[in-house]
C-alpha cells in the first residue's frame, strides 16, 4: 500500500514538473516566435499567399499564440511593477480604447430602434413587402432582411460595448461578500477575479470562436486539430467561401459578421480584464486615494449624480 502511494505521488511530482517545464519552454520560445513574426510578415500577412492565410488561422487559435500573449503580458507587468507610471499609462491607454469604441457603437441601438419604427410604418402604412434604400446604387432588400438586421445591431452592442460596460460600471453585479470587505480585500478580489475568471474565460471563447469563425469563411474547413503541416496542404485547394445563408429565404445574409464579432468579444474582455488587473494591482498598493483615478466615467450631468452606478 505505502509503495503505491509513494508511486502515485512521484508520477504526481513528475507530472507536475513536467508541466512547468513546458510552460518555461514554450515561454521562452514565444520570444523567439514574436521576433520572427514581426522580422517575417510577409509569411502571415500576405494573403495573396494562400499558404499566409492557412499560417495565419494556424497560429491565431494556437498555443503559440497563447505563449507570445503571455510572455508580452508578462513583460509589460513586470515593468509596470517596478514603475508604477507605466502601468497607469497602460491602464488609461486600454480603458480609452475600450471607451473610445463602446461609445461609437453605443450609438447601434439607436439604429435598431429607428430601423424597427421604419420596418414598422413600412408594412403597416405603406404595405410594402421590401424596403429600397438609393444612393446611387439602389440597396434593396424583403423587410424580413431588415428585421433580422436587428440582431445584428444587438449583437454589436453586446459584443463591442462589453469593455466599456464594464469601465463604467454598468454589469449586474450582487456584491454579498465584496460591498462590506475592506479597501485592500476588495483590490486582491478584484485582481484574482481578473486572472482566474475574466481572462481563461476570454482565452476559451478565443479559442472555440477563431476557428468557428474561419469555418465560414474559407474552404477546406479549418479544425483546431489540424497540425500547420496539415493546413499548409489544405492551401492548394483554399478559396474564399464568405458565409452569405440566412435563417430564412429572405432574411439577413451576413451571419459571418456574428462570427468576426465572437472573437472580437474575446479580445475586448481579455484587454478589459488586463486593465482591470492592472487598476486594482495599483489602486492595492497606492490605497484608498487612488480610487478611481483616470477613470473616465460618462455622467448624467449635475444633479443627476444620485442616478449614475444605479442598475
Amino acid at each position: 500500500m505505502d509503495d503505491s502511494s509513494s508511486v502515485g505521488l512521484t508520477d504526481a511530482l513528475a507530472a507536475v514538473g513536467g508541466g512547468i517545464v513546458w510552460v518555461l519552454q514554450n515561454l521562452a520560445q514565444a520570444f523567439y516566435n514574436i521576433g520572427y513574426a514581426l522580422t517575417h510578415p510577409s509569411l502571415w500577412l500576405d494573403w495573396s499567399d494562400k499558404e499566409a492565410v492557412m499560417r495565419f488561422v494556424y497560429y491565431g487559435g494556437s498555443v503559440e499564440f497563447f505563449f507570445a500573449v503571455f510572455a508580452v503580458f508578462l513583460v509589460i507587468t513586470i515593468i509596470g511593477m517596478v514603475r508604477n507610471n507605466f502601468m497607469w499609462g497602460c491602464v488609461r491607454g486600454l480603458e480609452g480604447f475600450t471607451n473610445t469604441l463602446g461609445r461609437f457603437f453605443a450609438w447601434a441601438g439607436l439604429l435598431m430602434v429607428l430601423q424597427q419604427i421604419i420596418i414598422v410604418i413600412m408594412q403597416r402604412i405603406f404595405t410594402r413587402p421590401d424596403i429600397v434604400i438609393a444612393f446611387g446604387i439602389p440597396l434593396q432588400y424583403d423587410i424580413s432582411w431588415y428585421a433580422e438586421m436587428l440582431k445584428f445591431y444587438n449583437a454589436l452592442v453586446v459584443s463591442l460595448c462589453v469593455g466599456y460596460t464594464f469601465v463604467q460600471g454598468g454589469h449586474v453585479r450582487v456584491d454579498l461578500f465584496y460591498a462590506p470587505a475592506r479597501f485592500g480585500t476588495k483590490k486582491v478580489i478584484d485582481m484574482l477575479g481578473s486572472v482566474f475568471f475574466m481572462m481563461p474565460l476570454a482565452v476559451l471563447v478565443w479559442m472555440y470562436g477563431w476557428y468557428f469563425m474561419w469555418r465560414h469563411l474559407i474552404v477546406p474547413k479549418p479544425s483546431a486539430s489540424d497540425t500547420l503541416e496539415r493546413l499548409l496542404l489544405k492551401s492548394k485547394a483554399m478559396r474564399w467561401n464568405v458565409e452569405t445563408i440566412g435563417f430564412s429565404p429572405n432574411g439577413f445574409t451576413a451571419y459571418f459578421l456574428f462570427k468576426i464579432m465572437l472573437v472580437a468579444f474575446a479580445g475586448l474582455v481579455f484587454l478589459q480584464a488586463i486593465a482591470f488587473l492592472y487598476r486594482s494591482y495599483l489602486e492595492y498598493v497606492e490605497g484608498p486615494d487612488s480610487a478611481g483615478k483616470y477613470l473616465d466615467k460618462d455622467s448624467l450631468g449635475e444633479g443627476e449624480e444620485a442616478y449614475e452606478g444605479a442598475h
